[in-house]
């Protein structure tokens, strides 16, 4: 029923769309050597064309977010050729000076990320996404190495940003905002990404300070574009992980373009590499498609869609974790029964419609509907023994339990289930006026989230039943016997049916100019964001927030290439449903919306190295947070309070220098260093979840000179601990243990069989555009990373030990990539 309903709603959605043509704006003004305007300069693209005034001055509209080749030819001066690829909407400027000779120079290619380090957004190149896969592949792979970012999960997408936790970033993919799954509780549960990068055009992301029209998150944006196809291919991607494949193609009147692509994956190779021997049965796919048909030169329909479904079957059988110290070596052997079966299936679908009016002023409509229906069902026994280990060297017995110091049995119980049906229909325009820029947004946006939650567990040691931490009366047996009632352990039930009506709105202002002879950004804008909650038992509640936030950057006319940007404001965070359901599983519709006092001081400074470039970008920031919902992590798990009752703040310092440290390739190095803590009812400030002081991140590309073909990358990080190594159930005052530093480094190594410098023309190779084999190591140092802790008890002492949860250890990949 709630199928038909999403259907429904698309269709009604599409009925009062109206769409029109993506275009960019590219002009100039092109000099010869002497600095003087060339007239009659011809400028033409495949579609179009214009020529420059007696000024030198040219403006041509072209295509957005897709390769255009422009040439700049003049019959006494040397062409030019340029690949440009610009978003929608955008004004770039491009000022060749051309040379009074008649040979063709080589090509170069612009994609306006200029424009972007003045809104201090970060631009990931699609091809190094595509080709660093990693064990995760997708963005997220990326973005670990960047400052800032922390991933310490390589089977998990979720990342945090400068001291935010997993729900605090926003995600766009072609304005379009997207959502996760809800009940997910492990990396290994999760899946695909949503961005196929198989469909990726440009990916841009911000850590911070990012402008009005972004969004109501608090800490990052991840603004993906999908590419609109100018020919047919086929491409695909087969691993040990997993594969994809995805094709594109245009009518021969231009008129339609589309681009689907499918994706499958089983993380079997990297979980049957852990310590807990399993019965591992995951199938995760999805198929996603973006399509656009061009009406007229004026206008367009474009629709994405996403269809995915999550099948997670989990037996585990036995385990065992050696741990603690040479001279006092322990173990924990844990015999398993029972099973975990989930399912998340998950649909979405938009159409977006854009009216460019004139040359100043387009127009957008854009309606969705994200649909969810998730299920967590398990019920695992945990019997284990805690004893000491035979270290004895030479032993027949070495390595085994001799002596048992503590035994039980844990009790593990879940029937979850989730349905939420999310609906939005948002207007969006620009304008400009002479230097001005102006961008505005309505949008509404309704959530209807039924969910019900039934877990409980029991847990026994020696055979008597511990009670919860919040009983006073603490279980004293087998000393004493005890005579209250038996209890779970943790239980939590409660049904929730509960909708959020939501009224959003920004208006924006940017504008260049200069300062005497430097050029200056300016941008300052506002957002409003008013929401409703609603449900069944809970008292309906609605508040109100404002958003003011502005940027503002200086490129000075130094002989060094240097700019200089401060952004900052007030960002909110409305509570999304996760955050309106407490511990206890009810739904508090009263929590307010998070405050950050965000500001960013940073430095961009380009220059040339071995006669490359290169770029060293600096940035320094601080948060203070207001009325903060406190939360604790398991894995990727997020439970809330539920109860604005909570500061906090954050500051730190990011660094990253990227060029060109092998010609032709880019690589990068980045640091981080983050402080950020929380004080709860006033208590005093401890260290916040998220607070993963030191992080350096390598992104390493290289080939070999004698054969450019064999080609390898190094993906490293290293993250200092966070907290979470106490038990979930615990007081944060009384546990600020931390989990030990992250360390990971992967290693891919491929050669190039064809592409397009290394074409086949005969044989079987000759079928391919591109052909690539390749093979990956995965935690090539065999690091044991943990992501928590089991705590287990031992009855005698009553000594908690913490048992160490341990992530993949190296892992061998193989993978093969082609293009048609």
């Amino acid at each position: 029923m709630r199928q038909n309903k999403s259907l429904l709603n698309i269709l009604l959605l599409l009925l009062p769309l109206i769409s029109l043509a993506q275009t960019a704006t590219l002009k100039g003004i092109i000099l010869n050597d002497s600095n003087l305007p060339v007239e009659g300069v011809n400028i033409k693209s495949q579609t179009t064309g214009t020529s420059t005034n007696k000024n030198g001055f040219y403006l041509l509209k072209i295509p957005a977010n897709t390769d255009v080749v422009i040439e700049f030819t003049h019959i006494n001066h040397k062409k030019i050729v340029a690949t440009f690829n610009l978003k929608s909407g955008e004004e770039f400027e491009f000022n060749p000076i051309l040379k009074e000779d008649i040979e063709q120079i080589a090509t170069v290619v612009v994609s306006g990320n200029q424009r972007k380090a003045v809104e201090g957004v970060i631009t990931i190149e699609p091809e190094m996404i595509r080709t660093i896969k990693g064990a995760q592949p997708g963005v997220e792979n990326l973005l670990k190495t960047l400052p800032g970012v922390n991933i310490s999960n390589e089977l998990s997408t979720q990342y945090s940003v400068r001291g935010g936790n997993f729900d605090e970033n926003l995600v766009y993919v072609n304005e379009i905002e997207v959502y996760r799954p809800f009940l997910v509780r492990s990396g290994q549960q999760e899946g695909l990404s949503f961005v196929n990068t198989d469909l990726v055009q440009n990916v841009e992301f911000s850590a911070g300070g990012f402008q009005a029209k972004y969004g109501d998150k608090l800490s990052s944006v991840l603004d993906i574009t999908y590419r609109n196809p100018i020919k047919f291919g086929v491409s695909a991607d087969l691993s040990l992980l997993g594969g994809s494949i995805a094709a594109e193609a245009v009518s021969k009147d231009s008129k339609l373009s589309g681009i689907v692509g499918l994706r499958y994956r089983d993380n079997s190779l990297l979980v049957d590499a852990k310590e807990t021997e399993t019965n591992y049965d995951p199938k995760f796919a999805d198929a996603q498609a973006y399509l656009t048909y061009k009406f007229s030169d004026k206008f367009h329909l474009s629709f994405l869609g996403n269809a995915s479904i999550n099948k997670y079957n989990y037996e585990p059988e036995t385990r065992q974790t050696n741990f603690g110290t040479i001279d006092n070596p322990l173990a924990l052997l844990v015999f398993y029964e029972g099973q975990e079966k989930d399912q998340y299936q998950t649909y979405f679908g938009a159409f977006k419609g854009t009216y460019f009016a004139n040359d100043d002023l387009t127009l957008k409509l854009i309606a969705s509907t994200y649909h969810t229906t998730e299920e967590e069902y398990y019920d695992i026994l945990a019997q284990y023994r805690l004893g000491e280990v035979n270290s004895n060297i030479g032993d027949e017995n070495l390595g085994e339990v001799e002596f048992s110091e503590g035994i039980g049995a844990q009790l593990s119980h879940a029937r979850n289930d989730l349905d939420a049906l999310i609906t939005n229909i948002e207007h969006k325009g620009n304008y400009n006026v002479e230097d001005n820029h102006f961008e505005w947004s309505l949008k509404y946006t309704h959530e209807d989230i039924r969910d019900r939650i039934v877990e409980w567990e029991v847990i026994d040691s020696a055979g008597f039943s511990i009670n919860p931490p919040n009983i006073d009366s603490f279980n004293e047996q087998p000393y004493e016997p005890y005579q209250g009632p038996l209890v779970p352990f943790e239980n939590v039930r409660a049904t929730n049916n509960t909708q959020i009506d939501r009224l959003q709105a920004y208006a924006q202002w940017s504008k260049r100019s200069e300062i005497g002879n430097h050029e200056v950004f300016y941008n300052a804008g506002v957002r409003m964001h008013s929401w409703t909650v609603n449900g069944d038992g809970i008292e309906s509640n609605s508040q109100t927030v404002f958003s003011p936030r502005a940027q503002f950057a200086i490129k000075p006319d130094w002989n060094k290439d240097m700019l200089f940007r401060l952004s900052g404001g007030l960002y909110y965070q409305p509570p999304f449903y996760r955050e309106l359901r407490g511990s206890d599983g009810a739904v508090n519709p009263k929590v307010k919306a998070q405050k950050s006092f965000h500001i960013v001081l940073a430095n961009e400074y380009s220059f040339k190295m071995w006669e490359r470039p290169f770029k060293l970008v600096s940035e320094a920031y601080y948060k203070k947070l207001n009325d903060v919902n406190p939360y604790t992590v398991e894995n990727v798990r997020i439970r809330y309070a539920a109860d604005n009752n909570a500061e906090a703040y954050a500051y730190g310092l990011d660094l990253r220098l990227n060029g060109e440290f092998v010609p032709g390739t880019e690589s990068w190095f980045s640091f981080g260093y983050l402080k950020t803590e929380e004080n709860i009812n006033n208590q005093a400030y401890i260290a916040r979840p998220t607070d993963q002081r030191l992080k350096f991140g390598i992104l390493f590309q290289d080939y070999v000179p004698n054969i450019p073909d064999l080609k390898m990358y190094l993906n490293l990080v290293y993250n200092t601990g966070v907290p979470g190594g106490s038990p979930s159930y615990a007081d944060v005052y009384q546990y600020q243990n931390r989990l030990p530093d992250y360390k990971r480094a992967d290693l891919g190594i491929s050669y190039v069989l064809v592409d397009a410098k290394k074409p086949a023309k005969s044989g079987w190779k000759s079928k391919f555009k591109e052909l690539t084999l390749g093979i990956e190591i995965f935690n090539m140092f065999d690091v044991q990373n943990s992501i928590t802790n089991t705590w287990v008890r031992d009855v005698y002492s009553k000594r908690q030990y913490a048992i160490p949860n341990y992530l993949t250890p190296r892992v061998f990949n193989v993978r093969v990539g082609m293009r048609f």
